[in-house]
């Protein structure tokens, strides 16, 4: 009998909070593993968030009191020619990225994949992604190398084929700039981005091909009905994911290979703010861009995830 009612007594004892706390005192020692992890994104992401204060600021450093201006500096980004060819370069060459980036990782995905000889599949795929981990320095000095009007690769060979007479400045032709960024996204991260669709494809059962083989359906036929949408869930999660980036064209490239000829072209908003912020100092304009993208890339990842959830294709949450 004393024995039932100390069983009875704990249980009415174990409370929720209880065992909440009996949770974190068996994982601490990955919570205690954790905390450099937190510690990094309050400081890095979360911490200089009451700096967008200054967007509704006429901001100036060193004053103890800054003058609220409400809406003011959205005004004067809006009306501002440059600011609205900076958007529109900003979503071009984001949006030529996006689609080649997606192509291309998908087809070398399945074109690996094709490939029946182990060794030479693990070459080529470790290949392939090789140039992600290459920085952007390199690669564009690389492009520019190539793109050189004296003695560039490109340049030597399209002379040899009789296509072009005189050597061409690349880098200095407005219309060719959004492609050669488009191209150098493509070259530099197409390998790494097919790593996820060729895991997707390994979780493809084999039987399905047998089947398909047995059926008389061809190795085009197999990629269509089966490969395709095996990895059709992976494609609208990572699209999800990328429209929320839609406003990052990059800054690296743009800022590197750019110059004065292309300049109504290259300037993406990421250069926008740096421009505005530390060359000129007007650091509630550059504010107000910033928090326009990361408002737009809010609204894109919320809206795409919704018709995801309302077609019902995978989403995020």
């Amino acid at each position: 009998m004393p024995e039932s009612n100390t069983k009875i007594s704990r249980a009415v004892n174990y409370t929720p909070k209880s065992k909440f706390w009996k949770t974190i005192v068996g994982q601490r020692a990955l919570i205690l593993m954790s905390l450099p992890i937190f510690a990094y994104i309050y400081i890095i992401n979360y911490r200089p968030l009451k700096g967008l204060v200054m967007a509704f600021q006429d901001y100036r450093p060193g004053k103890a009191e800054q003058k609220w201006v409400g809406f003011k500096q959205f005004e004067i980004l809006f009306s501002d020619e440059a600011f609205l060819r900076v958007i529109r370069n900003t979503l071009c060459m984001s949006l030529i990225n996006l689609i080649a980036g997606f192509f291309f990782a998908i087809l070398l995905a399945i074109l690996i994949n094709e490939i029946k000889h182990i060794v030479f599949k693990k070459v080529v795929q470790s290949i392939s992604y090789l140039p992600h981990f290459l920085s952007w320095i390199i690669v564009t000095g690389l492009i520019s190398t190539f793109l050189s009007s004296d003695g560039g690769l490109i340049n030597d060979f399209l002379i040899k084929l009789g296509l072009i007479t005189d050597p061409v400045h690349w880098l200095a032709q407005p219309k060719m700039f959004w492609g050669i960024v488009g191209a150098a996204h493509v070259w530099k991260e197409m390998g790494w981005d097919s790593i996820i669709y060729l895991a997707a494809i390994t979780g493809i059962s084999p039987e399905l091909y047998e089947a398909a083989v047995i059926d008389g359906a061809n190795r085009f036929q197999r990629i269509r009905y089966i490969t395709l949408p095996g990895i059709k869930s992976t494609f609208i999660v990572l699209l999800i994911l990328r429209l929320g980036w839609i406003l990052n064209a990059g800054f690296e490239v743009q800022f590197l290979l750019g110059n004065g000829i292309v300049s109504d072209v290259s300037q993406t908003i990421d250069i926008f703010v740096l421009k505005n912020g530390i060359s000129l100092g007007n650091y509630s304009l550059a504010t107000a861009a910033g928090m326009f993208k990361s408002v737009v890339s809010l609204i894109m990842i919320t809206i795409a995830n919704y018709v995801s959830k309302r077609i019902g294709e995978e989403r995020l949450v």
